[in-house]
């Protein structure tokens, strides 16, 4: 049997004058790993256009076909076929690998809480300390049987059968991961009568619950909404198949080329994404826009043009956490002193966000003071970043993709596992250095 092909340990980029050109976008991964999971749990046959193909996408298709859902490749690259189980899971017994797929495993584990079987859940070293104990509480509120098989309130999980139960809400915290309100909204519809949750504390990432709703809108199930921490699934909700669907392009991708156009001079289109986004890293352009970038949008694409120094800021990004990496890098680029905060969710990501950021910021140069929620960045003395960093990226692909841009300070930076951006967008170095090749 053939060995798969080793994973690059570093990639070196060669410092970068300008850059110019069109990125077509990959398909959003929250949109797509939200869309087949709701195709899965219809009534009918789904097809998907522009479903992003990536390690993330990868692990939940390998879940639902595991679970007995039909998946099939369909038409053009990025087209597929769901068969939905009408909110029935076929399969009732099944062991679940997903990486470290927040996107999959946890509303993976909501609907396996629910869906009468027995079912273990692990992922890599990484999810299994990712806290998971606020959507496993709300479960157990509603009459789950979800076990911790290790350390108790993180994965891997062992579920059992639901006991019945008849609350009418359930409550859950908010300040720490919107993917666990998201979660139980996806899958609330197969309890078949009306529930509500009630959302404790602040809620983080508000956009991110925004494309839920949206999303289970498409598939004919509305959310009423009660105030800001109130969300009431309808008795008698079902989720029935649009019967076709298109992804549209992902707006944390686009931030990086985006970013690129405001450092390189540009023009920078991203195709795919524009003011009829329903994601909320598209307001990414407000953060540009003030440190000083001229932004165009039409309905599905930006285009940015910029000049270097940049305008510091000092800004709450609570509403784009993943975008506000790439403003992070960008502070470098600024004529002072900026602030990314409110983005405590950082430290619960893929890596501690917040303590790899400053890391490595400081190797290229930066003064950093790490806040519990908040990074201040100080750029370089006279702007002159240290050449050849070695930045490393602690599996996480926003780090590999956000520090490729320290290129455009005129100087090379070596990228250690370049690889870990299969997870969301495998083909990202070769579309930047496209932009660099069209300048």
């Amino acid at each position: 049997m053939a060995q798969p092909a080793a994973r690059p340990e570093h990639l070196d980029l060669a410092p970068v004058a300008r850059v110019a050109g069109t990125v077509p976008l990959p398909g959003s991964k929250s949109i797509s790993n939200r869309t087949l999971l709701l195709a899965a749990l219809a009534e009918g046959t789904t097809a998907i256009a522009g479903l992003l193909e990536s390690d993330d996408t990868a692990r939940m298709l390998e879940a639902l076909r595991a679970l007995g859902i039909d998946c099939a490749r369909a038409g053009a690259a990025g087209g597929w076929r769901v068969r939905g189980c009408a909110g029935v899971v076929p399969v009732k017994r099944a062991e679940l690998f997903l990486g470290n797929a927040g996107t999959a495993f946890r509303p993976l584990t909501a609907v396996l809480a629910l869906a009468g079987g027995t079912y273990r859940l692990a992922g890599v070293a990484r999810m299994h300390e990712r806290p998971i104990g606020d959507l496993v509480d709300a479960l157990r509120h509603l009459g789950a049987d979800v076990r911790y098989c290790g350390k108790e309130g993180f994965p891997p999980l062992a579920i059992g059968p639901a006991h019945p139960s008849t609350v009418a809400s359930l409550p859950v915290r908010g300040d720490v991961s919107s993917q666990f309100l998201t979660a139980l909204l996806l899958a609330l519809p197969l309890v078949g009568r009306a529930i509500a949750v009630e959302v404790a504390g602040e809620l983080v990432s508000k956009p991110y619950v925004e494309l839920t709703l949206d999303s289970m809108r498409r598939f004919g199930v509305v959310v009423e909404r009660a105030g800001a921490g109130t969300f009431r699934v309808p008795a008698g909700a079902r989720y029935r198949s649009p019967g076709t669907i298109h992804v549209e392009g992902d707006a944390s991708s686009a931030s990086y080329f985006l970013a690129a156009g405001a450092l390189g001079g540009g023009p920078v289109r991203v195709q795919g994404v524009g003011r009829a986004s329903v994601q909320g890293d598209v307001r990414f352009v407000e953060v540009l826009r003030a440190m000083g970038a001229a932004v165009a949008l039409g309905e599905d694409w930006i285009e940015v043009r910029g000049a270097r120094p940049l305008r510091p800021i000092d800004l709450d990004l609570n509403h784009i956490p993943d975008a506000a990496m790439t403003a992070a890098v960008l502070a470098l680029f600024a004529d002072g002193p900026s602030v990314i905060r409110n983005v405590g969710s950082w430290r619960v990501k893929e890596t501690d966000r917040l303590a790899a950021m400053a890391t490595e910021l400081r190797k290229v140069g930066a003064a950093v003071e790490e806040r519990a929620d908040a990074l201040r960045i100080t750029p370089p003395p006279s702007g002159r970043l240290v050449p050849g960093a070695v930045i490393d990226t602690y599996d996480d692909h926003r780090m590999a993709m956000c520090f490729a841009l320290v290129a455009l300070g005129g100087v090379p930076v070596r990228i250690n596992d370049p690889a870990c951006v299969n997870k969301t967008f495998p083909d990202y170095f070769r579309a930047l250095a496209r932009l660099t090749a069209a300048a």
